[in-house]
């Protein structure tokens, strides 16, 4: 009997042993081959290439490097005197051709008056002279609001609240026009994206939970699938100079999963998290309702 019991008790634990492994391996399965998940992820977000709309001398530098900034911030400014002493310019031309219109409409306005004293030719001359001197103080006025909009522009201001990167820019550099000064993190913009095997979307829709962990890290980032991406770029086809299509071959019994970037908004970070853009993140994400994967 007890021979018998020993044999039960043998086969029992190797039973339970077995089920526990088969348990163990059916969940590593649906982990890392069902369950959506990746360890290919980034952290993102839109980046602000500032520029000048006008070139000149840089005359100051408010900021510095990775240092945080609002919108609206002055960032840096440029040769403010020489497009001031543009702006008087205009402003002058403004006043000469007020001047000159003025002194137009008095003479058309002594030949109206005079009548038939005055020879029809004169009158009509003067008269065009009248719209001529208009057009000229619209022009006058023209460049003397692009040359505000000049001296407005001398000042660099920052867009959006973000993080100065990429700053190598100092006063007395001269900077082109439309030249990149710096680069904006715009941290309103950070984001995680997951770059899923095509495999895997058929368990994602918008929405979705997700959690993700930044490489070094051991606190989750919480948020929900916001987007997923319409397209990327097939590297298997070219434009040739004849505009047929150039094929690259393939193996046809391997065959690599394509990776779509699957965008996830972040909806709960720790404090101490550091979202740097570029960091690497590992993604899971749960479907929201169960047999969602297809």
């Amino acid at each position: 009997m007890k021979h018998l019991l020993a044999v039960i008790g043998r086969w029992s634990a190797t039973l339970a042993v077995c089920a526990l492994a088969a348990i163990a391996a059916l969940s590593l399965w649906n982990r890392y081959e069902i369950r959506p998940w990746t360890r290919d992820g980034r952290v993102r977000a839109d980046v602000v290439r500032v520029a000048s709309d006008m070139g000149g001398l840089v005359t100051q530098v408010l900021v510095h490097d990775n240092q945080r900034v609002s919108a609206g911030q002055l960032l840096l400014v440029l040769d403010q005197p020489r497009f001031a002493a543009a702006l008087e310019k205009a402003d002058a031309a403004v006043s000469s051709a007020r001047a000159t219109l003025a002194l137009a409409r008095r003479e058309s306005t002594r030949d109206n008056a005079l009548g038939n004293l005055v020879a029809s030719e004169t009158r009509e001359r003067n008269a065009a002279k009248v719209d001529t001197e208009l057009a000229a103080l619209a022009q006058a006025r023209a460049e003397q609001r692009v040359a505000q909009l000049n001296v407005q522009r001398t000042e660099v201001r920052a867009s959006t609240d973000g993080i100065v990167t990429n700053l190598d820019l100092h006063a007395g550099d001269y900077l082109q026009p439309g030249a990149q000064a710096l680069a904006l993190i715009d941290t309103g913009s950070l984001r995680i994206e997951g770059y899923f095997e095509e495999t895997k979307l058929g368990c994602i829709t918008e929405g979705d939970a997700a959690v993700a962990r930044l490489m070094g890290d051991d606190h989750d980032v919480r948020g929900h699938v916001d987007t997923i991406a319409a397209g990327i770029a097939d590297d298997q086809r070219s434009s040739t100079h004849n505009l047929l299509p150039a094929v690259a071959p393939t193996y046809t019994w391997v065959r690599l999963a394509q990776r779509i970037p699957v965008r996830i908004r972040i909806d709960d970070a720790p404090s101490d998290t550091r979202l740097i853009v570029g960091r690497t993140a590992s993604v899971t994400i749960t479907p929201s309702a169960q047999g969602a994967c297809k």
